[in-house]
């Protein structure tokens, strides 16, 4: 296994993160067990969470990762320091979680000493905001012809971000969080919560994890380039396109049990004519190399200049040696050529 460092915090991190989402809807206590110790004895130390998972997120749902993932560290104290643990902070628009409100100050506190409670841990090594107040790209939900950002409160955003910043800085000095993210935000986000660090003297973001994929990869070349110059890890999350990129869901299926198969799942990764033939063709590539599909997209995912850690999900053993083994991978000249061709003509399917 490969380490990466985590931004400027000053820790590294396996270019493997175990992603949870999965565990307490898809997966039980026992899957993730199991999970966890296989991914530690390959030598991952990254484990990602949310206080919103399990996923779809649902009020029976809440918290249900973050109990799981704190039953284990419960019963196994000793591997705690060998863990780095991020989890991530809602938010708006989820009407069981803090009545949809913004992220704010006190929400952090509040939120933080939730997550520290149901992960039975002292300290969360990375805690993340997991969208924007402000007007969000989170899951592609909004387009040009919708979203006017002339029209925004530029100093009620900016004054949010620093309320937040306070919060961060008031759980960092109480020993509650080591360092502090990001997720699907954008180069304006990352800019301003810098600058506002620097002006302030506040904890400083280390990273950024954004849906990232062949199917997906709006963040380059811009976002991941500003990651890279300022020393903020990049952390692709969806990876196989919510499972899209395994070719399992090609020609209309739907295999019992799939994620595709639960409510709120099917629109967030667009099935798209352009999508189809993408995969289809990046199907034929993995066939070409000996390689699966997952392992592919894995592994061009891996290679990207700027990417620190991918994470990664699987609700069984099989699909997370699979992942896992695709870090080993070295695409060949050949095999980039062909993916650059397929990936140039679909750029962004879906």
């Amino acid at each position: 296994m490969l380490y990466s460092p985590l931004g400027r915090s000053g820790i590294d991190v396996s270019r493997v993160c175990l992603g949870s989402m999965t565990w307490g809807m898809q997966n039980n206590q026992a899957d993730a067990d199991e999970q966890i110790a296989y991914a530690l004895d390959k030598g991952v130390n990254f484990i990602d969470t949310a206080e919103m998972y399990a996923v779809p997120p649902s009020p029976d749902t809440y918290g249900k990762t973050e109990e799981i993932i704190g039953n284990w560290l419960a019963r196994n104290k000793d591997k705690r320091d060998d863990l780095v643990i991020a989890t991530k902070i809602a938010g708006n628009g989820l009407p069981w979680v803090r009545d949809a409100g913004d992220i704010t100050r006190q929400a952090v506190v509040e939120a933080v000493d939730a997550s520290l409670k149901r992960l039975q841990t002292e300290v969360i090594d990375l805690y993340q905001l997991h969208w924007p107040n402000r007007t969000s790209p989170h899951f592609g939900k909004q387009w040009p012809g919708k979203v006017c950002f002339s029209e925004a409160d530029t100093d009620q955003n900016i004054a949010g971000m620093l309320d937040i910043l306070e919060g961060l800085n008031d759980c960092i000095k109480a020993g509650k969080i080591k360092h502090c993210g990001l997720s699907d935000d954008t180069p304006w986000g990352i800019s301003q919560y810098l600058r506002l660090s620097e002006q302030h003297n506040l904890p400083r973001m280390v990273s950024i994890q954004n849906e990232f994929s062949l199917l997906h990869a709006k963040d380059w070349p811009y976002l991941i380039e500003q990651c890279i110059h300022e020393d903020i890890a990049y952390l692709p999350w969806s990876p196989l396109g919510g499972g899209m990129l395994s070719g399992k869901y090609l020609n209309g299926a739907r295999p019992e049990g799939s994620r595709w198969t639960l409510v709120q799942r099917n629109g967030l990764f667009r099935d798209t004519v352009q999508s189809r033939a993408a995969i289809a063709e990046y199907v034929e590539i993995a066939n070409a190399f000996n390689l699966t599909p997952s392992q592919l997209a894995l592994a061009w995912c891996n290679q990207v200049d700027g990417v620190s850690s991918t994470i990664i999900g699987a609700t069984s053993m099989a699909q997370l040696k699979e992942n896992i083994d695709a870090f080993s991978v070295q695409l060949s000249d050949e095999a980039n050529d062909k993916i650059a061709d397929v990936f140039n003509r679909y750029p962004m399917p879906f």
